[in-house]
């Protein structure tokens, strides 16, 4: 063979000529197979070997069997081609150490060409020379190549050895082939090797890596003497296999038969330990490198990194990681990507610096971290700094960074610069498409998530439950129950629908929608029974006025020993609300307490508007001082509050302290203090508020706000201005305004504005009873009996029944309900007793009942009599014989409070020495001593 030739074929060193292997059909069809050479740039010649001495080539046989020695430990191809053609030159290729030496190094440096030639050119192929080239294939990832020549060496009748069997098992264990890895299990019991360690352990970790974990672990203990090799080797599996637990029981059953574990076992361990996030099992493994010696193997090192930055301690990863004197990029990548997993950006960032400053060499995966800290804190500079560094490294080729740029820019909220990126990837697998649905979903474009997605799924590609849980969340955002129901179908349709997180998604999304009997359905049948399901239920429960539903699966929840999180707190908290029930609203703030979520700002807001609109300004006023951070929602919340006690002053001048605190009004806020100018008659003020809020504050006047400026010109008389606003805003007035219109020109007997504002509201809402009884009245207190008359006949013919009043008082977590002239109630003797018993001392004081309110057609004392058995007169006589004396009276009522009523309660408390708190539809009003917060302006 030509020297010259052979050296000149270096040319092809980098490219890929190799021919794949046929199957065999059967044991008698059999072909051989051919390959090319194919090398790397590993493959290159060693300077280091020198092949001449004084010009001429070594001749001898021990000088080529040295050298070929030495190429076939350093992969240098070059030296071994020109003693290959030195030999077939000198003939001496007849040698089979010498031949199997050349078939080793081709193998070994992928010339898998050149390493069959030698192989179909032996006179007879042995089995040193099959096994080089089987270990070969294996070593340079080519597991189907050697498991054909596997087949071939066998159909050839030579008889394997441990060597051969290990490396086709190997082979097996990479590609998961569990078929044909038991094929040579059983060859291995027929031939004898069962109980050779080196295959032994081999065939362990074929079965642990094809999931046969049992099988795995009996042929482990039928290890005869089992080394730490063979422990090691099953460690390796369970941990590769997430089976943390298992790997970590294997070590200490390792140990408890003192088998002394090296750096390979230990770094195992520290692997199943981060795997785990289990820190205190790491740090006895960290004692183990110290006692054994491997503190400076730089494997471990990097191990312990990645197990404490895992386990959440930074600190210890940290000091770990500033003790490794020459870090390499596993190193800081461990550290970094720890810093990111614990939201450290910042020190993920300075790490970053640190690496390249130090002359490291940031690979895909640092500059993947970089990204997701750049996220974290919404760098956007950085982050595209870094995809200008990423460009030169064509990252249109790695789809594991491109879905880290496009998870960056979508949380930087740079959602043009997401979609430009994403339309330029290549490539774009589920992930990808995820990650921009995730992206509109998170900057509140559900429209263009849903869109997305619509073309992700027409387009073939799939989606799994991430996809599903995020389009249902962006769905839920926009109340889309239409959409929602095709989204539940194809989760039915594809067994999604059993996954928690899709699960919760269901249930929020059809909650939100106010689809509670759909909602209970899904979380009935799911019997998930996790956190997060349980506060999509309760807070639909509460959002939707089924405050007792609510209360009822907390309970159950407690009962499965679930903790609640602020979110369940806050949801029960507004069921509270929706009942009225303030000791149960002090239950829920004791349960707040015991968890510590006294600092945290959702609960905390909820508190606050749970006392305020329960009726007890004090616990709300306590509630808000504490709050160490006092957003827009909690200044809203506290102003609120002062307003509907009538507190309207006060609540202005926390409004004022709020902007002086450099916290600016949301729409929100600025309807609490239109509302505290309203029920404290403050129209000069609420005018100067509604005429610059959007000048001052950038706030356009909304509906509600209209609203509450017609309300506020209503309530103080001035009802030409109250109908010129409504004339020239530009909303069409609701009901609401209508209603507030028709209360005032009863106040004010304006029989022509109250004839408008009725007819409106019959056509807005006609199923309301509430418009002809303000109506009748308005006519009774003009002395129009024929009108009264008249209405009331109406009322008849459309069968229109007046909304009955109902008061309820809570007393020791029970709520007591009445109606007017209520006979129901188990105490009822007592409480009438109690109740003429008020009568007479009220008269005593000067009390004279509001006959004129009632619009019966009865004589004076059954007048009296049907004022005096008001549902509210009897929740607060009820009150005084079952709560204890001095307590405050609090009573809340569905209607508002009857003038009657109203004058009757200013005699009571004053009488009872008790404060007596009522909330109506409107507000509260506080009595004490003699008066009405509201000083009768209501």
């Amino acid at each position: 063979m030509n020297i010259h030739r052979l050296v000149s074929r270096q040319t092809l060193l980098y490219q890929r000529f190799y021919l794949s292997f046929k199957h065999f059909p059967s044991a008698l069809s059999v072909k051989k197979f051919q390959t090319l050479p194919t090398f790397t740039q590993q493959n290159r010649i060693t300077p280091s070997i020198d092949l001449t001495e004084k010009g001429n080539l070594f001749s001898s046989y021990v000088s080529f069997n040295d050298c070929l020695s030495q190429c076939c430990r350093t992969k240098s191809i070059g030296p071994g081609l020109q003693i290959h053609g030195q030999l077939t030159k000198s003939g001496s290729l007849i040698d089979d150490r010498l031949r199997n030496q050349l078939i080793n190094l081709y193998s070994k440096c992928r010339a898998f060409g050149y390493a069959r030639n030698l192989l179909d050119e032996s006179p007879e192929p042995d089995l040193v020379s099959w096994s080089a080239i089987i270990s070969g294939y294996v070593q340079n990832g080519m597991l189907k190549e050697a498991v054909l020549a596997f087949r071939e060496m066998q159909l050839l009748g030579i008889l394997c050895n441990e060597f051969a069997f290990s490396s086709v098992l190997k082979a097996c264990s990479i590609r998961e082939d569990l078929v044909f890895g038991r094929q040579i299990h059983k060859v291995v019991l027929v031939t004898g090797f069962g109980s050779d360690v080196f295959v032994a352990n081999t065939l362990v970790v074929v079965y642990a890596k094809c999931g046969e974990f049992r099988d795995a672990r009996r042929l482990f203990d039928e290890i005869p003497e089992r080394g730490v090799v063979s422990w090691n080797a099953l460690f390796s599996c369970y941990v590769k296999g997430n089976y943390f637990e298992e790997a970590i029981s294997l070590f200490r059953e390792m140990v408890s038969t003192n088998m002394k574990p090296n750096e390979f076992s230990l770094s195992s361990m520290l692997h199943a330990c981060a795997g785990r996030g289990d820190g205190d099992t790491g740090r006895k493994i960290h004692g183990y490198l110290i006692k054994l010696g491997h503190e400076e193997d730089q494997f471990s090192t990097n191990a312990l990194v990645d197990m404490y930055a895992k386990a959440g301690d930074m600190e210890d990863a940290r000091a770990v990681f500033e003790n490794i004197l020459e870090p390499d990029t596993v190193s800081w990548n461990a550290i970094i990507a720890g810093s990111t997993l614990h939201d450290e950006h910042d020190l993920a960032l300075e790490l970053f610096c640190k690496m390249n400053n130090s002359g490291g060499y940031p690979n895909m995966f640092t500059l993947s971290s970089a990204l997701k800290a750049c996220a974290g804190l919404r760098m956007k500079e950085l982050g595209r700094q870094l995809h200008s560094i990423l460009m030169k490294k064509d990252v249109n080729a790695d789809l594991f960074i491109g879905v880290g740029l496009l998870d960056m820019y979508c949380k930087c909220g740079l959602m043009e610069d997401a979609k430009i990126f994403f339309k330029t990837m290549s490539e774009k697998d589920l992930i990808a498409w995820n990650a921009m649905i995730s992206g509109y979903s998170l900057n509140g474009n559900d429209k263009d998530a849903v869109r997305t997605f619509c073309e992700m799924y027409n387009g073939g590609v799939g989606f799994n439950k991430t996809t599903l849980s995020t389009i249902l969340k962006s769905l839920s955002s926009v109340q889309d129950t239409e959409v929602g129901s095709q989204i539940h179908a194809i989760s039915v349709k594809s067994g999604l629908n059993s996954d928690d997180y899709v699960i919760n998604s269901l249930v929020d999304l059809y909650g939100k929608s106010g689809k509670i009997k759909e909602t209970a359905k899904i979380f009935n049948e799911s019997r998930i029974g996790d956190l997060a399901s349980f506060t999509s239920m309760i807070t639909a429960y509460s959002h939707h006025g089924q405050g007792e539903e609510a209360l009822k699966l907390f309970r159950k929840m407690l009962a499965m020993e679930l903790l609640p999180d602020p979110y369940v707190c806050s949801a029960l908290l507004s069921a509270c609300v929706s009942l009225s029930a303030y000791e149960l609203g002090k239950q829920i703030h004791v349960h707040i307490l015991k968890l510590g979520y006294t600092s945290d700002t959702f609960a905390g807001n909820s508190l606050v508007n749970m006392y305020a609109k329960c009726g007890s300004l004090n616990d709300a006023t306590l509630s808000f001082s504490r709050l160490s951070d006092k957003g827009i929602i909690s200044w809203s919340a506290m102003i609120g509050g002062l307003a509907n006690h009538g507190h309207g002053k006060e609540a202005l001048e926390l409004f004022n302290k709020m902007l002086l605190d450099g916290v600016n009004p949301n729409h929100v806020t600025l309807v609490s203090v239109l509302c505290a100018c309203s029920h404290a008659g403050l129209v000069d003020e609420a005018k100067h508020y509604f005429q610059t809020m959007e000048d001052l504050y950038g706030i356009k006047p909304t509906l509600e706000h209209y609203a509450c400026m017609i309300d506020i010109f209503a309530r103080a008389g001035k009802l030409d201005e109250a109908l010129k606003l409504v004339n020239e805003m530009p909303y069409e007035a609701n009901g609401a305004i209508w209603g507030s219109l028709l209360g005032a020109a009863k106040t004010h007997k304006n029989v022509e504005l109250g004839q408008r504002a009725a007819e409106m509201l019959f056509t807005l809402e006609p199923e309301k009873s509430g418009t002809h009884v303000l109506l009748a009245n308005l006519y009774a207190s003009a002395g129009m009996w024929e009108n009264v008359t008249e209405m009331r006949k109406l009322m008849k013919e459309n069968k229109v029944k007046k909304e009955p009043g109902m008061s309820w008082i809570e007393v020791k977590d029970k709520v007591h309900t009445f109606i007017v002239s209520d006979s129901s109630h188990p105490r009822s003797k007592q409480i009438y007793a109690k109740l003429y018993e008020l009568k007479d001392l009220m008269v005593k004081e000067g009390y004279v009942p509001v006959l004129e309110i009632d619009l019966h057609d009865v004589d004076r004392s059954e007048k009296e009599e049907l004022l005096l058995h008001h549902s509210e007169k009897l929740a607060v006589a009820f009150a005084l014989i079952a709560t204890p004396a001095g307590a405050p009276i609090m009573i809340k009522k569905n209607l508002r409070i009857c003038l009657d009523c109203h004058t009757a309660f200013k005699f009571i408390c004053k009488i009872v020495s008790r404060e007596i708190i009522v909330r109506d539809t409107n507000r509260y009003h506080h009595f004490k001593d003699g008066s009405c917060s509201c000083r009768d302006y209501w």
